[in-house]
C-alpha cells in the first residue's frame, strides 16, 4: 500500500549491476520501522497482564461484539491466563529480555549498517514497548520524506499486520505534514524470504527425520472467512493450490508459503504436512499443529522437524510451544525427538533480503 504526500523528487543514482550497497546514492531521508505484535516488559505477572490486557482488547484480535469482547477478555481470560502465561514467559526470559525484542533490536542495528545514513531504522511494536505509537511520534519530529513500515510477518492476517497498518494510518492521519508512505502488507512469496527460510531448514539432514511440519500462527475462521465471505474457510481447497480469492487469506498464503518451500528443498509431497498452532478455541485454522504431532507418534515416525515460516524471530510460540511443549507432548505418545528449525531471527542473509525489501519502496 502506498499513499500520501509527494516529497522532493529525489531518486537513486544508478547503481552498478548487481551492487548489494545499498547506502549508495540513496538521498530521499527514509524511516523504516520494523513492526511486530509485542512482548511484556518483564516476566511477571503484572507485566504479562498488561501485555494480555492490551492485546486481546483489539477488536482485530478479538472481533466480538464490544460489550462481550470486554468481559470474556478483562474478566475471564486476562485474569486467568496471565499467572499461566507468565510461568512461559519465565521459561522464555533470557539475560538480553525476550528473545523477540532482543532479535527485533539485533536487527534493526544491522540494518541501520546496511542501509546507510539516509535510512533511520526503528522497533516499534503494536502493544506494549518501545510502543509504536511513541517510534511514531519520534519520526513526526524528524522531517523526514518518506516511511516504510514492515510488519514482521510474511502472511497477512488483520490480526497483525492489518493492525499494525490501522494504528500508523490513524495516528498519521493527526499529522500535519504526512510524508510519503508505504506498508508492506506481507513477503510470503518473495524469493529472498523462500531462499533464506529454507537454507533455515536445511542446516538439518532431512533423511534423519521422518516427517517435517510447517507450523503456522493459527487464526479464528470468522478472520478468514471475512478475506473471502462467499467461500467459507473451512471449505477452501486452498490445500492443493492458490485460488484466485487467496491473495490475502492466511490459510491460504499459508499454504502457498509452503509449497514454495518444499519446490526449493526439493520435497515429496508425503514427506511434510501443514498445521495451526497456538489456538484458543475449536474453531479456529485446522489441522492443529500439537494434534499432528500426535497423529505422527501414533503412526510410529519416531524424528520429526518442525518450521514456523509465520515467524521470523523466535519467541514464546517457537521457543516455548514448539521446542519444549511439543517435544513433551511426542515423548508421551511414544515417539523421541521434536527439532524446531530456528527462525530467520537477524542472521545476514535475512538483513541483505529485508534491505532489499524496503529499498524496493524508495
Amino acid at each position: 500500500m502506498e499513499s500520501g504526500w509527494p516529497t522532493a523528487l529525489n531518486r537513486l543514482e544508478p547503481l552498478p549491476e548487481n551492487s548489494t550497497d545499498f547506502r549508495l546514492k540513496m538521498t530521499k531521508k527514509t524511516a523504516v520501522i520494523l513492526a511486530n505484535v509485542g512482548t511484556p516488559d518483564a516476566p511477571t505477572v503484572p507485566a504479562v497482564r498488561k501485555y494480555l490486557f492490551e492485546f486481546l482488547n483489539d477488536r482485530r484480535v478479538i472481533d466480538l461484539p464490544w460489550l462481550l469482547q470486554k468481559i470474556l477478555v478483562n474478566l475471564i481470560i486476562v485474569p486467568f491466563r496471565a499467572p499461566k502465561s507468565t510461568k512461559l514467559y519465565q521459561k522464555l526470559w533470557t539475560p538480553k529480555g525476550s528473545p523477540l525484542l532482543a532479535i527485533s533490536n539485533e536487527t534493526r542495528d544491522k540494518l541501520r549498517e546496511k542501509l546507510g545514513e539516509n535510512f533511520t531504522v526503528f522497533v516499534g511494536m503494536r502493544y506494549q514497548n518501545p510502543s509504536l505509537k511513541a517510534v511514531l511520534q519520534t519520526i513526526k519530529t524528524q522531517e523526514f520524506d518518506k516511511i516504510v513500515v514492515l510488519p514482521m510477518f510474511p502472511q497477512y492476517a488483520s490480526s497483525t499486520a492489518g493492525t499494525i497498518a490501522q494504528l500508523v494510518n490513524t495516528e498519521t492521519a493527526k499529522w500535519n505534514v504526512i510524508p510519503e508512505m508505504s506498508v508492506v502488507s506481507q513477503f510470503y512469496d518473495n524469493p529472498g524470504f523462500i531462499k533464506a527460510f529454507a537454507a533455515q531448514i536445511s542446516k538439518y539432514n532431512q533423511a534423519t527425520f521422518d516427517h517435517i511440519i510447517f507450523s503456522y500462527h493459527g487464526l479464528p475462521f470468522s478472520q478468514t472467512d471475512r478475506v473471502h465471505p462467499e467461500i467459507k474457510t473451512a471449505v477452501c481447497q486452498c490445500e492443493t493450490g492458490m485460488p484466485a480469492h487467496g491473495k490475502f487469506c492466511y490459510k491460504a498464503t499459508c499454504y502457498e508459503t509452503t509449497r514454495l518451500l518444499a519446490q526449493e528443498l526439493g520435497l515429496p509431497k508425503s514427506a511434510y504436512s501443514v498445521a495451526f498452532q497456538s489456538r484458543l478455541t475449536k474453531n479456529w485454522l485446522k489441522p492443529f499443529s500439537d494434534e499432528e504431532v500426535i497423529r505422527l507418534a501414533k503412526e510410529g515416525k519416531k524424528r520429526i522437524l518442525i518450521a514456523a515460516p509465520a515467524f521470523i524471530a523466535d519467541c514464546l510460540e517457537t521457543i516455548v510451544e514448539i521446542g519444549i511443549e511439543y517435544q513433551e507432548i511426542f515423548e508421551e505418545q511414544g515417539g523421541e525427538k521434536v527439532q524446531l528449525v530456528e527462525s530467520l531471527n537477524a542472521n545476514d542473509d535475512w538483513v541483505d533480503v529485508l534491505a532489499e525489501i524496503i529499498t524496493s519502496k524508495n
